[in-house]
């Protein structure tokens, strides 16, 4: 059934619930564009979900032998594209995300495929396909999204290199010499978003593993507030920094699908309990930079050990944020990257607590022990099984068995040392609102790294960066491309970070700031 124009800008102001008085671009290739853009060719009838998510999983086959981006790809994927466009000849679409090419991270449950962790141990260990989907999966499918497979990511999501021992190095799509690193741990879902795959993939972030992939892939990469995503069904890391979020080539797909993820659910016992409505995560204007005020922390800029390229990549974002009518002014918060451990320590020896401890032993055996619970009544002698592989990384956790097994079934929304860390992030991040309502503060500003991707075999430049300071106090924070150097590279990205519960304001500024400069460069067609 054809549409009239009318028909179809109606239809699709309905599904995204804003108004559309003019046609997106058309595009030649539509998974190059951003999910409005697909979603209006799908309206036009230019091309079906079927159509597109051959060719995403065309591409998976033909480029991960040099990308090395993909863990496993769904056996359901073009059914369920099938029956997203019977929705659209219905015209029941179920919101933005119908029809729309996805992935997830190789730590998440996938209903028909076996968990990897990207780790060869574990692969071994246990090789059998699950039966669920993680609660962010199901919630995509709920929305209508096509689920494509999972990607790679470092072992167990541990280290931010993109290095996985069941398949190898990652590779950056930027890189023609094959050396830098993608980042990680995330690192093929930014690879594969990066290349035109996927609209948007789901990564996990404990120290900066969705940031890191995104500036050194060129693509958008977030850090909920922690809490916001509920984490049931993916291997655990670390409950009480551990935040679940986004990879996109644009702020707007971002929040499409952070919006679908998000909300509470009584199985993660640290999410958030409030209830939201969907479409609050994805209202985004252009011009919500005009008047915004923005800190530009400059305690978090090394500006005497950044290179001159990456200063300047950030300068001139700083530019472009004021030619769009933002107030930039250098803010000097009371809580910053250097001092912010202190004082997660002085709180709790000032209430008389124990020592704040995120990751603490007994809440990672109790995490790991619950993810098994999920799969029936041998979640104790899976965790036996599993523990050498997973504790070859999470070190903390205790060599032997007898010990180890007094651990899991203490909850970990009630271990000390967790909860003494969480009470510690309450007071420390009520002394930076203080900043914010001071200064008037949205948001805050700076690199979300000082340096661009190294190569994939050497150590990292010894330069402290601000990835750590979010996740020990739960903020959101949206990084941004800035532009790429003239070896092509991604040169870096900039942070919009705010207080718990800004995600919305963050994401409306970061698209702002993203519509103002249109820094985003793609790579080059993988071999």
């Amino acid at each position: 059934m054809s549409l009239t124009r009318r028909e179809a800008l109606r239809e699709l102001s309905a599904l995204f619930a804003i108004p559309f008085i003019r046609w997106p671009e058309r595009l030649a290739d539509p998974l190059a564009g951003t999910i409005i853009e697909y979603q209006a060719g799908r309206a036009r009838r230019d091309w079906s979900a079927a159509q597109v998510t051959k060719e995403a999983l065309g591409r998976c086959n033909a480029w991960n032998g040099s990308l090395h981006a993909i863990d496993l790809l769904s056996e359901t994927a073009m059914d369920d594209a099938q029956d997203s466009d019977a929705r659209a000849q219905r015209r029941t679409l179920r919101g933005p995300l119908d029809g729309v090419p996805l992935f997830a991270k190789s730590i998440y449950d996938m209903n028909g495929l076996p968990t990897t962790a990207s780790s060869a141990e574990w692969a071994r260990l246990f090789p059998a396909a699950v039966r669920r989907d993680a609660l962010e999966v199901a919630r995509m499918r709920a929305a209508g999204a096509i689920v494509l497979g999972k990607t790679v990511a470092d072992d167990f999501a541990y280290h931010g290199n993109g290095t996985s021992s069941l398949s190898g190095q990652v590779r950056n799509p930027h890189d023609l010499t094959g050396t830098k690193t993608p980042g990680g741990s995330s690192a093929g879902s930014a690879v594969s978003v990066a290349c035109g795959i996927a609209f948007a993939a789901l990564g996990t972030d404990d120290g900066g593993s969705n940031r890191i992939p995104a500036q050194f892939c060129g693509v958008v990469g977030m850090k909920p507030t922690f809490g916001l995503v509920p984490r049931t069904g993916v291997i655990p890391t670390w409950p009480y920094i551990d935040a679940h979020g986004p990879l996109a080539r644009n702020v707007a797909d971002a929040a499409l699908l952070l919006d679908a993820i998000a909300g509470p659910d009584s199985s993660d016992g640290l999410a958030l309990v409030a209830p939201r409505m969907r479409g609050q995560l994805a209202g985004l204007r252009d011009d919500a930079l005009y008047n915004a005020r923005l800190g530009l922390v400059e305690a978090h800029v090394p500006r005497a050990q950044m290179t001159a390229e990456s200063l300047s990549v950030f300068d001139r974002a700083v530019a472009d944020l004021t030619s769009a009518g933002a107030i930039v002014e250098p803010s000097t918060p009371t809580v910053t990257r250097s001092n912010v451990r202190d004082l997660f320590a002085e709180v709790a020896k000032a209430r008389g607590d124990v020592t704040p401890n995120h990751n603490s032993p007994a809440a990672t055996a109790n995490a790991l022990f619950r993810y098994f619970g999920t799969h029936g009544d041998d979640a104790r002698r899976d965790v036996e099984r599993g523990l050498p592989a997973f504790r070859a990384l999470y070190d903390v956790l205790p060599k032997e068995w007898e010990e180890m097994s007094q651990l899991i079934s203490q909850p970990y929304e009630t271990d000390a040392a967790g909860v003494s860390f969480a009470r510690s992030r309450a007071s420390v991040t009520a002394q930076l609102a203080e900043t914010f309502r001071s200064q008037r503060l949205d948001a805050m500003i700076y690199p979300t790294m000082p340096f661009p991707a190294p190569r994939a075999v050497d150590p990292w430049p010894d330069i402290r960066t601000t990835l750590g300071y979010g996740n020990w106090l739960g903020l959101p924070e949206v990084s941004v491309p800035t532009g790429v150097g003239p070896d092509g590279m991604p040169a870096g990205n900039i942070s919009f970070v705010g207080l718990p519960g800004s995600d919305a304001r963050l994401l409306a500024l970061a698209h702002s700031y993203e519509r103002r400069s249109r820094r985003f460069v793609a790579p080059p067609t993988p071999a």
